[in-house]
């Protein structure tokens, strides 16, 4: 009996010892990053493209299949990620603001805990990051090739492809931390972000295959409200031909131009010569872009395989916690588009794959309404740490788990700001999953548009005038005034 009892209490300080210990947190973030691109969700393309590495997290840990950003552009989804708050709140509503690094953020509130804390890659937020003990960031956008990155102040050049380079750097960082602190490092990649450059082992990936086109590549918007015919993101007539690899946005190396050029010239030169039109024209430029496209995607699926083995190797896979999302969804031709901002189902919705061994069931998928304002108390809660008052988000710790929260949201409050780009206009709106109601405030749209998404899931078909769902939509009307007033957005 006494040595049951002593057994009974070794195991348990053993596992509250083992349990108590704070995990590292290896968060990959990508930008532009469509779910249909990750073959892990089973998309139209999961065959054509797989990505075997982004798999093994699913595989190995949980998969969401609605998580949904709250400001469909690259800037503010980031600051949403750092602060647990909506743009309104952390001043980052559009591209073109700068963060405010004085105010609280993770990587403050993590090193408070005791972590050792890094970002390496695209910041995109205008100011230098604080809070950090260590940053590698791209200066802007930066480019494919041969990258400058702000290093603790410095400015840093590098030669390679600046998929390869991100990843060199935060394996570099992994080395030389602190080992007796845990660690939190975003890595954080410019791909697949346009303008759509392949590493030089891809030029010719997919060179012998015709990609599948969306069934709403030519999508006349006839169905929709006038918000969506105004826009600039078409295929068709706004690609441009920097985004199509007609001409060339990074500064290569001679070698690197040529061995470029040479994929690109002859291409190129026969399809001046064809001279297509209409129809014919949309179906090259798309099979161009969501080439280029994938290709891209091709090196960051690679250098998340060399991030996962770099744990193996070292033992660190059983206390890191993995997690991979993107700022945003992105269209990869659907209705004729690419880019991001609207509320509609390709541009809301973004990847979320999280690996956290022991804690989470392998092969795990999540059907919750999540967010990007739900990372910041995550990454708290992880750490051990209470998520301030004024974070807007949910943990999602307790998801992980296997929890299903009685209390979690059951509807998402969304809200663009930056009028003019690629034509979208400001909206704002709410949806359940099922159902979705979008308000188009400018005076000169000053329209709604209402959504059935478990009839028409591709947003066909806006239902707003319908008499049969004026239940529905007065319903959805009070829950955005709700969601208004509980996010503390001003009318």
């Amino acid at each position: 009996m006494k040595k049951i009892s002593f057994w009974l209490l070794f195991l348990s300080l053993y596992q509250h010892s083992h349990c108590g210990k704070q995990p590292n947190i290896l968060f990959i973030f990508t930008d532009d990053h469509a779910l249909n691109a990750i073959s892990a969700y089973e998309g139209p393309l999961a065959q054509i493209a797989p990505t075997p590495h982004l798999d093994r997290i699913a595989k190995e840990g949980m998969m969401f299949n609605h998580c949904l950003v709250t400001n469909s552009i690259c800037a503010p989804s980031r600051a949403v990620v750092l602060t647990g708050k909506y743009s309104h709140l952390n001043g980052q509503l559009t591209n073109r603001n700068v963060f405010d690094g004085s105010q609280q953020t993770v990587p403050k509130l993590l090193k408070k805990t005791g972590y050792q804390t890094a970002i390496v890659g695209k910041w995109h937020l205008k100011s230098t990051p604080t809070g950090f003990d260590h940053f590698e960031v791209l200066k802007g956008q930066g480019h494919y090739y041969n990258p400058l990155l702000f290093t603790n102040g410095m400015d840093v050049n590098h030669v390679g492809y600046t998929t390869d380079i991100i990843t060199d750097q935060a394996l570099d960082w992994l080395d030389q931390r602190d080992k007796k602190k845990p660690f939190f490092l975003m890595c954080q990649h410019k791909a697949p972000h346009g303008k759509w450059e392949p590493a030089l082992r891809h030029l010719h990936e997919f060179d012998d295959m015709e990609i599948p086109e969306p069934t709403t590549l030519f999508d006349d918007y006839s169905g929709r409200s006038p918000a969506s015919a105004q826009h600039e993101m078409g295929i068709a007539d706004h690609i441009g031909g920097k985004r199509l690899m007609l001409s060339y946005a990074s500064k290569f190396t001679p070698e690197q131009f040529n061995q470029f050029d040479q994929a690109f010239r002859p291409k190129n030169e026969a399809f001046v010569k064809a001279q297509l039109t209409g129809k014919e024209r949309t179906r090259w430029h798309y099979q161009r872009y969501i080439k280029n496209y994938l290709r891209c995607v091709k090196a960051v699926d690679e250098n998340i395989g060399r991030m996962l083995e770099y744990l193996d190797r070292n033992g660190l896979v059983g206390n890191t916690i993995v997690i991979y999302s993107s700022d945003q969804g992105f269209w990869l031709g659907e209705h004729g588009w690419f880019d991001k901002r609207w509320m509609y189902e390709e541009s809301l919705h973004t990847p979320l794959l999280v690996r956290w061994p022991e804690r989470i069931k392998p092969q795990s998928k999540n059907d919750l309404l999540v967010s990007n304002l739900d990372f910041a108390p995550t990454f708290l809660e992880l750490a051990g740490a209470q998520p301030p008052r004024d974070m807007q988000g949910k943990s999602l710790v307790p998801v992980f788990k296997g929890a299903k929260p009685k209390d979690w949201r059951k509807t998402h409050y969304y809200h663009y700001y930056e009028a003019g780009g690629h034509g979208v206009p400001i909206h704002y709106g709410v949806t359940d999953g099922r159902q979705k109601l979008i308000r188009f405030p400018d005076p000169n749209l000053n329209t709604w548009e209402y959504f059935n998404l478990d009839k028409d899931p591709m947003e066909m078909k806006n239902l707003y005038a319908k008499k049969s769902y004026a239940t529905n939509i007065e319903a959805m009307k009070k829950e955005l005034h709700r969601l208004r007033k509980l996010y503390k957005i001003e009318d």
